[in-house]
C-alpha cells in the first residue's frame, strides 16, 4: 500500500519548498494542473487521480478553471476525500453545505491574507474621507484645470477619520484587524454587528461596541466596512441606505454580491452617501460604468489580498490544515463544520 493521495489543483508551489517536501513524505501527490470543467469531470468519473483523500489548492487564480464547485462536480468527488484546502478568503465560489453532506470539510486561508486586506480596507476608508481618487484622477488628467479645481476645492468638502465612527459588518480575522488598525492609527470609533458578541478582551483593547442588529447600527457609523462571507444573499439592502446617517461612508472589501450594487449608485447620485471604496463588485470582472465614472468612488480590481506575503501564507496555511487534519483529526481553518454533526467533524 503506498501513501494516501492528495490532488494538487492548479499551478506549482513558488516559496514553501521545504514543508511541500514533508507534504510530499506523507502522501502521493498527483496534479490536475490548469484543467477545464469538462475535462476535469471526466477525469474524475474515470478516475484519473485516484481515491484521493485531499484537494490543495494554493493559489486563488489558478486550479480554479472548472469553475465553480457546485453540487454537481462535488457528486464526482471520491467518497476517500475527506478535505478541500484552498487559496483565498471568499468561498462564494464552493457549495460548502454540499461538501459537508459528502463528508468533506472545505478550509479557506483568510489567516493569510489578513493583513493585506485590511490594508486596503484602510486606503479605502482613508481615500473616502479625503477624496483621494478626486485628486489622483485630476493630476492624471494633466489638465490644468483639473488640477486647480482639486487643488483648490477638496479642503472644503474633505475630513479627518479621526475621531468619526467606523461601522464593521462582520468582526472576523479580516475586521478585527481592520479596526485594530483604524482605532490605533485614526482614532476611529469602532462598532460592529456580527451574528455573535465577542469577548471582552476583544471588545476592549478597541471600545468596540457591539450591535445586535444592523439597522440599529447604521444612523451611527460614519463609515461601513462590509467583511463578513458571502452566505447566498445581500448583507446591505436598498432598504439599509435610507437608514445610513446622511454623509456616511460605505466600504467593501469582502464581495460584491452582498451588496445591492443598483441601491448604491442611487445613494451616492443622491448625496445621501458621500463616498464609497469597493475592491470587490456586483458583477465582477465587470464593473459597474455609473460607479467608475465617479470622482468620490474608489475602485480597485478585487487586489485588496494580492500580495506576495498572502501568496505565501496560502501555500503554507493549506499543507498545515491537510497535514494537521490527518494527523490530529482537525483541520486548521475549517469553515463548514456547522454542515457536519458531531461525529462527522471528527
Amino acid at each position: 500500500m503506498g501513501n494516501p493521495i492528495v490532488l494538487h489543483l492548479g499551478d506549482d508551489i513558488k516559496w514553501n519548498h521545504e514543508p511541500y517536501k514533508k507534504l510530499q513524505d506523507k502522501f502521493e501527490i498527483r496534479r490536475s494542473y490548469s484543467m477545464g470543467r469538462d475535462e476535469f469531470k471526466q477525469a474524475l468519473k474515470d478516475k484519473k487521480f485516484g481515491n484521493f483523500v485531499a484537494m490543495y489548492r494554493p493559489f486563488w487564480n489558478t486550479g480554479g478553471e472548472m469553475g465553480n464547485w457546485d453540487e454537481e462536480l462535488i457528486a464526482l468527488l471520491p467518497s476517500s476525500c475527506k478535505i478541500y484546502a484552498s487559496a483565498g478568503a471568499g468561498f462564494d465560489w464552493v457549495n460548502t453545505q454540499a461538501l459537508a453532506k459528502r463528508g468533506i470539510i472545505y478550509c479557506n486561508a483568510a489567516a493569510a491574507c489578513t493583513e493585506s486586506v485590511a490594508d486596503a480596507a484602510i486606503w479605502l476608508i482613508l481615500s473616502t474621507f479625503r477624496k483621494f481618487t478626486w485628486s489622483s484622477l485630476s493630476a492624471r488628467s494633466c489638465q490644468v484645470d483639473r488640477f486647480v479645481a482639486a487643488n483648490r476645492n477638496i479642503a472644503a468638502i474633505t475630513h479627518n477619520p479621526n475621531g468619526h465612527a467606523l461601522g464593521i459588518i462582520g468582526l472576523g480575522k479580516i475586521g478585527h484587524r481592520i479596526a485594530q488598525k483604524a482605532h490605533t492609527a485614526f482614532g476611529m470609533r469602532i462598532l460592529y454587528h456580527d451574528i455573535r458578541r465577542l469577548p471582552a478582551d476583544v471588545e476592549g483593547p478597541l471600545d468596540a461596541k457591539f450591535y445586535d442588529r444592523l439597522d440599529d447600527m447604521l444612523p451611527d457609523a460614519d463609515a461601513l466596512v462590509v467583511a463578513t462571507p458571502f452566505g447566498g444573499d445581500k448583507v446591505v439592502r436598498a432598504e439599509h441606505f435610507g437608514r445610513m446617517k446622511k454623509g456616511a461612508r460605505l466600504i467593501n472589501i469582502a464581495r460584491g454580491k452582498l451588496i445591492d450594487e443598483d441601491a448604491l449608485v442611487q445613494a451616492l447620485e443622491s448625496g445621501h452617501l458621500e463616498a464609497a471604496g469597493l475592491d470587490v463588485h456586483y458583477d465582477e470582472p465587470r464593473v459597474n460604468p455609473k460607479l467608475a465614472a465617479m470622482d468620490n468612488v474608489e475602485l480597485l480590481s478585487h487586489t485588496a489580498g494580492a500580495s506576495v506575503e498572502s501568496h505565501i501564507g496560502f501555500e503554507r496555511l493549506g499543507i498545515e490544515n491537510i497535514v494537521n487534519f490527518f494527523e490530529t483529526g482537525k483541520a486548521v481553518t475549517p469553515v463548514n463544520l456547522h454542515f457536519f454533526d458531531d461525529k462527522a467533524k471528527l
